[in-house]
């Protein structure tokens, strides 16, 4: 009894501190938006992030060329020809098993 007498004294003595102690126990691991979830948060927000810009940086290069393949139909034939193996109809096409390798 003598011991929860003596606890009770300092813990009424340091209230300050028992209550910051408490408030920083609850906010850093009991908390529904804790400062470890937090932490686990931003870094997710940091990868997305790098992902959205990856993808735009893609979105710039596709448009550039799409708009580079409206503008020049002697582009589009060469992708329709290289990429498709698309041919004239008086034509000939002799495909290669490296080029076959190298789209893939």
């Amino acid at each position: 009894m003598d011991k929860l007498v003596s606890l009770w004294q300092s813990v009424r003595k340091h209230k300050y501190l028992v209550t910051l102690l408490a408030f920083v126990v609850i906010i850093v691991f009991l908390d529904e938006n804790n400062a470890l979830r937090r932490l686990g948060l931003a870094a997710e927000e940091r990868r997305l992030r790098g992902e959205i810009e990856r993808y735009q940086q893609e979105f710039d290069e596709c448009t550039e060329r799409l708009n580079e393949l409206d503008a020049d139909s002697a582009a589009l034939e060469r992708i329709a020809r290289e990429r498709y193996m698309m041919k004239k109809p008086d034509e000939d096409i002799f495909v290669f098993e490296e080029d076959l390798k190298k789209q893939d």
